[in-house]
């Protein structure tokens, strides 16, 4: 290679390098462990995945064709990390949902099944010519669904005049970096002119570095992940908020939803039809309660009632039959409500 392919290479590889490292330190070394930090984490895996295969292929195309086959089965989760990244900031999502689970594990499943039963190294010209166009559709409609996520954050972008926070330039920063990393690994398929390979590890290495300055430029980095900020302190509409109340009571009463241990912020927004980020503002100014003190008192409640009809159940059943995960949870939780332990309201009920 000359000079300036060496150079090149170099900076690829540096940005890849750094990718990972980056990743790394999403995943284990941020102070507050926000499930939006790990899709983060697992979104740059993944791209430097890809754009390692990308790098080493385009320098030495003698390499195995393993190396191909590894490269696009990434390039297979960057959509939807993407994606998940942005939805769990939009939402303030801070536990997984079994739904995204559930998905996240048919594409894994799907690709390594294909992976398996089609090889690269068998199969290139299915790879070439099917497999890689269905990879990037699919890469394609997550990127359209993640900026119909942060279709407000992109109104910003384009409209100059409004202002921005941190945080909104930090996603669409990110959003866009990794549409233009698309088009042009796109462009660069389909033969457009003036599209080579290696410009989508060149944008990859630029946006990581912008990236990093950005990062060590500000001594605090916890907000860049709060997309909505704090909860807003005005309370929702009476007429509103009565219409909510209801739809709460109706899901935790007649689907008994507090018995779910796994109960999450996400799944009762998604019960009632609102976002994880309005619910919990509905039940901080309207109820003055945060998530686990709203779902415990129907926890607490439905205890007590078992308690005070029956004596045949130990009270560590009880705790788990209502919900709770833990003996010692269940008790921290009924005093807190109550004033008293569950073995003293249990002798207090049963007293003649």
């Amino acid at each position: 290679m000359d000079t300036s392919k060496e150079l090149l290479f170099f900076f690829s590889a540096l940005g890849v390098f750094n990718g990972i490292i980056l990743g790394v330190y999403f995943f284990f070394f941020t102070k507050k462990k926000y499930l939006t930090n790990y899709f983060l984490g697992a979104l740059l895996f993944a791209l430097s995945i890809r754009i390692g295969k990308s790098v080493f292929v385009y320098f030495h195309p003698e390499l195995p064709k393993m190396y191909l086959q590894f490269g696009l089965t990434a390039c297979f989760f960057i959509g939807p990390f993407l994606y998940y990244f942005i939805k769990s900031a939009v939402d303030e999502v801070q536990v997984m949902p079994r739904k995204w689970k559930f998905i996240l594990a048919f594409w894994a499943v799907l690709i390594a099944a294909v992976g398996i039963l089609y090889p690269y190294e068998v199969y290139p010209e299915l790879w070439g010519g099917y497999f890689i166009r269905i990879i990037y559709c699919q890469w394609f409609v997550y990127i359209v669904f993640a900026s119909f996520e942060l279709r407000g954050v992109l109104k910003k972008v384009l409209n100059r005049k409004e202002k921005m926070t941190p945080a909104e330039i930090w996603f669409g920063m990110l959003f866009l970096g990794n549409f233009l990393l698309f088009l042009f690994y796109f462009l660069s398929i389909i033969g457009a002119p003036g599209a080579t390979y290696i410009s989508g590890a060149v944008v990859f290495s630029f946006i990581l570095y912008l990236g990093i300055s950005i990062l060590l430029y500000r001594k605090k980095t916890d907000d860049l992940f709060l997309l909505n900020g704090k909860i807003s302190n005005k309370k929702i509409d009476s007429k509103e908020a009565s219409i909510w109340s209801e739809k709460l009571e109706n899901a935790m009463f007649e689907k008994s939803l507090y018995k779910n241990p796994n109960l999450t912020l996400q799944d009762l927004s998604q019960e009632i039809n609102i976002s994880s980020h309005q619910l919990s503002q509905f039940l901080n100014n309207n109820l003055g309660k945060n998530f686990t003190s709203f779902v415990n008192e129907f926890r607490i409640n439905e205890a007590c009632r078992i308690i005070t009809s029956s004596d045949k159940l130990t009270l560590e059943s009880v705790g788990y039959d209502v919900g709770f995960n833990s003996k010692s949870t269940f008790f921290t939780a009924f005093k807190k409500h109550t004033g008293t332990t569950p073995l003293n309201y249990q002798i207090q009920a049963l007293q003649p």
